[in-house]
C-alpha cells in the first residue's frame, strides 16, 4: 500500500502519529488479514488433538467454536495492551499479538485424545505460565546471552518440524479419517494442493495486499473449490449464538505440573521472540534500537495478556513476526493503526457465528494452508542458524540436541515407563532440545581446540609455502 499521502517521513516514523481515518482503518484491517489465519489455526489444532475438533454432529463441537472465538477476542485484547499500554505494561508500539504456534508441541501431549476435560489442565498451565512470562520482563535483557542463534534457531526449526506432520494429516483428511477410505483420497489431496499453489501464486506473482494476505486468499480459493464437492458443513453456523461474551474458567481449571512447567519453559523462548519482534519493528519503521522500557513493557504485556487469556480458556499469546514485515513494507509505525486492527479482532471475537463460519473450512483446505505456514517456520529456523559459526563445538551441541529432541518426539513410547509429567515434558521434543542446547552452550568452552580444523588449515598453509 502506498504511503505518500499518509504523512511526512517524520510522522510515519512516529508511533504516536495517527493517519487520517480513511487511511488508518484499511491499514489496521490489513494487519488483521496478515495474521488472521495463523491466529485461529492453533485453536483448531488443539481441539482436533483433544478430540473435539471437526465434526459438527459431536456434542463437544461448540467448544471448538468457543476456542476460535476467544482466539480472536484475546488477540485483540492483548494487542490493545501492547499498543495503548497500562502503566509499565505494554510497549506502546505497533505490536500485533495472537495465538502462538510455538506452544503447540508442548500443549498437544497435555490434551491428546483426552477430550474437553483436558482443557482444564491447559487453562491452569496457561495462567501460571503467563505469570512466569510476565516475571521474565524484569530481567529479560540480562538473559538474552543464553539464547544465541544456535539455540533459538534450533528451537524454531524444531517447532516447524514438529508441526509438519499435522499439516500432512490435515491435507489427507484429518486424524479422525485415518483408517477410512477417505483418508489420503485424491479429492482431499487435490483440494489441499490447490490451496498450496494458490498461496504461492499470490505470494510471488501478485503485489500489494493480495500478496500480503496470500495464505488467506489461498484458503478462500480452496474453500470455493471444496464447496461444490460437498466438503463444507454449515450445520454449526445455524446453531451458533449471534453474540456471546467469553466466560471465565470456561473449561474449569486444573494445575498440572507437566502443563505448568512445559508452558513456562516455552514462555522463555516466546519472550525472546518478542524481543526480536520489537527490535525488528523499531529498526524497520523508526530506524532506531528498542529501549529497555519498550522491551520490558512488551514482555510484561506478553505474559499478563497470556495469563488473562488463559483465565477464559484461551491459548498462549505472543507477538506476530509477520506483522513486522508488514510495517517494513508500509513504512507506517503508528501504534494507533494497529489499535484499530485490535478493535476489529475484539468485535470478531464477540460473535460466535463468525467462529462457526471459520469452522466450516474443510480440514483438507486448512491442511494446504498449514503445510505452507509450518514449512515457513522451519525455514525461519534454518535462516537463524545461518548466522551460526559451524565449528566442531557448535555442530556437536546442535547434533545432540536435535537428535534427542526430534527422536523423543517421533518415538514417545520410549518414555512409557516414566511418570506422566516427565513424559509430557520430554515428548514435546522442544524442551529437551532447548535445555540441552542452552546448558551445553553455557558450559562447553568456546576456546576448545578444533584439531580437525587446525589440521586442515595447517595442511593448506603448507601447500601455500611449497607453492
Amino acid at each position: 500500500m502506498a504511503t505518500k499521502a499518509i504523512g511526512t517521513p517524520e510522522q510515519l516514523r512516529d508511533p504516536n502519529y495517527t493517519p487520517p481515518m480513511h487511511q488508518a482503518i484499511p491499514l489496521g484491517i490489513q494487519h488483521v488479514l496478515a495474521m488472521f489465519v495463523a491466529n485461529v489455526t492453533p485453536a483448531i489444532i488443539i481441539a482436533g488433538a483433544a478430540g473435539f475438533g471437526y465434526g459438527s454432529n459431536s456434542p463437544d463441537f461448540p467448544q471448538m467454536i468457543y476456542l476460535i472465538q476467544i482466539s480472536m477476542f484475546f488477540a485483540g485484547i492483548t494487542t490493545l495492551i501492547q499498543t495503548i499500554g497500562i502503566g509499565p505494561v505494554g510497549a506502546r508500539l505497533p505490536v500485533v499479538m495472537g495465538t502462538s504456534f510455538a506452544f503447540i508441541p508442548v500443549m498437544v501431549p497435555i490434551v491428546a485424545g483426552k477430550g474437553v476435560d483436558a482443557m482444564a489442565a491447559l487453562t491452569g498451565g496457561v495462567m501460571i505460565g503467563g505469570m512466569f512470562h510476565a516475571i521474565l520482563g524484569l530481567f529479560i535483557g540480562r538473559i538474552r546471552f543464553a539464547l544465541p542463534p544456535l539455540v533459538t534457531g534450533l528451537v524454531v526449526l524444531l517447532i516447524g518440524l514438529s508441526l509438519v506432520r499435522v499439516g500432512i494429516q490435515y491435507a489427507a483428511g484429518g486424524v479422525a479419517a485415518i483408517g477410512t477410505p477417505e483418508y489420503g483420497s485424491l479429492q482431499n489431496w487435490t483440494v489441499a494442493v490447490i490451496v498450496v499453489l494458490s498461496t504461492l501464486f499470490f505470494k510471488f506473482f501478485v503485489s500489494g495486499i493480495m500478496s500480503i494476505s496470500a495464505i488467506l486468499v489461498g484458503l478462500l480459493i480452496g474453500y470455493l473449490v471444496a464447496l461444490p464437492l460437498g466438503m463444507v458443513d454449515f450445520n454449526s453456523v445455524a446453531t451458533a449464538a449471534v453474540f456471546s461474551i467469553p466466560d471465565p474458567l470456561h473449561f474449569g481449571v486444573e494445575f498440572s505440573a507437566g502443563a505448568i512447567i512445559g508452558i513456562s519453559l516455552m514462555a522463555f523462548v516466546s519472550a525472546v521472540e518478542t524481543v526480536g519482534d520489537v527490535t525488528g519493528i523499531l529498526k524497520a519503521g523508526a530506524g532506531r534500537d528498542a529501549t529497555d522500557d519498550e522491551i520490558r513493557g512488551a514482555t510484561f504485556a506478553d505474559g499478563l495478556g497470556t495469563a488473562f487469556a488463559g483465565l477464559f480458556g484461551s491459548l498462549p499469546n505472543t507477538s506476530f513476526s509477520q506483522n513486522v514485515g508488514l510495517i517494513a513494507m508500509t513504512g507506517v509505525m503508528s501504534r494507533h493503526v494497529v489499535t484499530i486492527g485490535a478493535v476489529f479482532l475484539i468485535l470478531c471475537g464477540l460473535f460466535p457465528k463468525l467462529g462457526a463460519i471459520i469452522s466450516t473450512v474443510p480440514i483438507e483446505v486448512l491442511g494446504g494452508s498449514v503445510i505452507v505456514m509450518f514449512g515457513m517456520i522451519a525455514a525461519a529456523g534454518v535462516s537463524i542458524l545461518s548466522d551460526v559459526d559451524w565449528n566442531r563445538r557448535n555442530m556437536v551441541i546442535f547434533g545432540l540436541a536435535l537428535s534427542l529432541g526430534l527422536g523423543l518426539q517421533l518415538e514417545p513410547a520410549a518414555l512409557a515407563k516414566l511418570p506422566t509429567t516427565i513424559q509430557v515434558l520430554l515428548t514435546s521434543g522442544l524442551l529437551p532440545a532447548a535445555l540441552i542446547a542452552i546448558v551445553m552452550n553455557l558450559l562447553v568452552p568456546h576456546e576448545l581446540r578444533d584439531e580437525a580444523t587446525e589440521e586442515i588449515s595447517g595442511g593448506m598453509a603448507g601447500k601455500r609455502v611449497k607453492n
